[in-house]
C-alpha cells in the first residue's frame, strides 16, 4: 500500500513543521495497516483553529461550536462498492483543530503530540466507516481500535511531555 498525504495549514498558532506532519503520516498510516487496508491511497489532512473548525462544524454538522477533529469520508464503506483497482484511491479529508488538540493535552494532562495523533487515529477509523455515535457497542469497538493502534504507535497517555514545544509558537 502506498499513502499520500496532502497537508494544508489553514492556522497561524501552531507551528507545523515536518514532525508534526510526520506525526500525522504515520498515524494514518499505522491506522490503516491495524485495519488490513492494502489499496493505495490518498488523505487530505488541513489543521485550523477553533474558529475555523467550528465554521466547518455548523455547516456540516449543525453544531455552532468549535469541535476537535472532523472527518469527510469519500466513500461509505458499508453500503457502496468502493473502486479499489490500479489508482490511488482518495479516502477523505480530515480537519483538525490544532487550538483545540493543545487545549485537550493540557485537559487530559498528556502531550500535544499524543492528542493529534489519537485525533488522527480517530478521524481515520472515521475515514474507514467507523461511528462511535450510533451504540454504545460501536463506541467501544471504536475506542478500543484507537488504543491499540496508539498502543502500537507507542504513544501512551503520558507520552513526553516536554515535545509539546516543538509544535508551539
Amino acid at each position: 500500500m502506498k499513502l499520500k498525504v496532502y497537508f494544508d495549514n489553514a492556522q497561524n498558532q501552531i507551528s507545523v513543521d515536518s514532525a508534526l506532519q510526520a506525526l500525522v503520516q504515520s498515524a494514518i498510516l499505522e491506522t490503516l495497516q491495524y485495519e488490513n487496508f492494502s489499496a493505495d491511497c490518498e488523505v487530505s489532512v488541513t489543521f485550523t483553529d477553533n474558529a475555523g473548525i467550528q465554521v466547518l462544524n455548523r455547516e456540516y454538522r449543525e453544531k455552532d461550536a468549535p469541535t476537535d477533529v472532523l472527518s469527510f469520508p469519500m466513500f461509505d464503506f458499508h453500503s457502496e462498492e468502493v473502486p479499489i483497482g490500479e489508482e490511488s484511491l482518495p479516502l477523505g479529508d480530515i480537519v483538525i483543530s490544532l487550538e483545540r488538540a493543545r487545549e485537550q493535552a493540557q485537559e487530559y494532562a498528556h502531550s500535544f503530540r499524543r492528542e493529534v495523533a489519537f485525533l488522527t487515529v480517530h478521524s481515520t477509523l472515521h475515514l474507514l466507516g467507523y461511528d462511535h455515535e450510533i451504540s454504545q457497542a460501536a463506541e467501544e469497538e471504536m475506542f478500543d481500535r484507537q488504543r491499540a493502534v496508539l498502543a502500537k504507535m507507542k504513544i501512551r497517555r503520558d507520552t513526553d511531555q516536554n515535545t509539546e514545544s516543538e509544535f508551539e509558537e
